[in-house]
């Protein structure tokens, strides 16, 4: 088995995230738990021309990446049937939140056992940690 091959065992999720400390804590949960992380990204185009490019099991999307929100990658990742989660601390805001009631929301500062629970509840994927 090659490591292409043991990668490919694992779920891709897509991470967008523009606080760098933040992105590289979930991305090392992530990892842990069995998962490969494409990005993770901080800016929306990047995002975006990452998504047609890979086969994702879910995405982690911050709704607001300094001062620009997100929603093209969300209504993008949606429109390909990927599973979404949002992390933000502006989640709550009543005008988003009607626009995202039916996704899952993970507020900040994000906790493990929460992240954990809702990729296995959302992405169908189980962690291993």
């Amino acid at each position: 088995m090659t490591e292409a091959d043991y990668l490919n065992d694992y779920p891709n999720i897509l991470l967008l995230e523009d606080d760098l400390l933040l992105a590289m804590d979930m991305e090392d949960h992530l990892l842990q738990t069995g998962h490969n992380i494409i990005g993770p990204f901080s800016r929306i185009a990047d995002a975006m021309d990452a998504i047609p490019r890979n086969d994702l099991a879910g995405a982690i999307v911050d709704l607001n990446l300094h001062g620009e929100l997100s929603v093209p990658v969300i209504e993008m990742l949606r429109e390909r049937d990927v599973p979404v989660i949002i992390c933000s601390s502006h989640a709550e805001l009543p005008d988003l939140k009607s626009r995202l009631k039916d996704l899952p929301m993970l507020p900040k500062p994000w906790h493990p056992q929460k992240l954990n629970r809702l990729v296995a509840e959302t992405f169908g994927a189980s962690s291993t940690a």
